[in-house]
């Protein structure tokens, strides 16, 4: 008797736990309107700044479409410069954001003289895809989008890459892919540490509940459902591999990707590198936190490799 109940509980534990996975699973990873999420995803753009007006209704807009590796069609949209110029930038936008959201930092590249594209991750905006993959499958996309930069403006094109939030961690983990030696300098800004580590933070954060057993459980499920661990989702594995000069960037009040995570990412790679802290700013918010500084920054540390 006692064996049974105990075969019972414990099918009844493996049922809840599958259980909860599958709704952690489609709370995170599945495209969907988020509670947790305001309106001004991270990274938006202010309604009615000036910014997202002259993107919107006022800059120069091409439309590029690519074909993922896995048979998605992918969207982004470009920004050619004012003069013709080898100088491009490459952007990539947070979780639950899209091209929309990026018109404030296309607008400071555009101003810089650079040709500028601002795809749309897989799953997010004008691109097809029914999950989020928190920067790793993305990686290769970029890959993709980087290649058709350089097939468009030619073998003397020099590439900066750009992200902020998911954007920041899929920038670092594409820095640790064999890239062409257009690809001159990477600017990554509150990205996390790993997909893992970040969900795990946020189940804390709104369930008050530990990792275990259920970030594994909900990491076995997106494999199979997205074809990724979520451990594999690494900016600090990929930053060990990485040989571009990189620009950490992180506001000291972030509550959403801790700022403890920008010493781990930081220490992670070898390759030439800069940490800008912004006291004082919450996440997605050290560009309107100190615009100006902001920009002088990023500005000085890109002219050290893009000319």
């Amino acid at each position: 008797m006692w064996k049974k109940l105990i075969i019972i509980t414990i099918i009844m534990g493996i049922i809840a736990l599958a259980g909860a996975g599958f709704y952690f699973y489609q709370y995170a990873v599945v495209p969907s309107k988020k509670n947790f999420i305001k309106d001004d995803t991270p990274g938006t753009d202010e309604i009615g700044s000036p910014e997202k007006i002259w993107f919107k209704e006022e800059a120069s807009r091409e439309y590029w479409n690519i074909t993922s590796n896995d048979g998605l069609k992918l969207q982004a949209i470009y920004l050619p410069a004012k003069e013709k110029t080898t100088k491009n930038a490459i952007l990539a936008h947070g979780y639950m954001g899209n091209a929309e959201t990026m018109g404030k930092f296309a607008k400071m590249y555009y101003d810089w003289g650079y040709n500028v594209l601002v795809p749309d991750a897989r799953g997010h905006g004008k691109s097809e895809g029914h999950y989020i993959g928190f920067g790793w499958p993305e990686r290769k996309d970029y890959l993709q989008w980087i290649d058709k930069v350089i097939a468009v403006n030619g073998a003397d094109s020099q590439l900066a890459l750009y992200g902020i939030s998911m954007g920041g961690a899929t920038v670092m983990m594409i820095s640790g892919e064999k890239l062409p030696k257009n690809v001159k300098a990477i600017v990554e800004d509150c990205g996390y540490t790993s997909a893992k580590d970040e969900l795990t933070y946020q189940l804390k954060e709104m369930y008050n509940l530990p990792g275990f057993p259920l970030i594994e459980v909900t990491s076995g499920i997106t494999k199979i459902r997205a074809g990724y661990f979520l451990g594999e989702a690494s900016s600090v594995k990929q930053l060990k591999k990485n040989k571009t000069p990189i620009m950490f960037i992180h506001g000291t009040k972030d509550d959403f990707v801790p700022y403890s995570m920008l010493d781990q990412v930081y220490d992670a790679t070898d390759a030439p590198k800069e940490k800008y802290v912004v006291e004082g700013a919450k996440h997605a918010t050290a560009m309107s936190t100190d615009s100006e500084t902001y920009k002088r920054r990023v500005s000085n540390f890109l002219e050290q490799y893009i000319d």
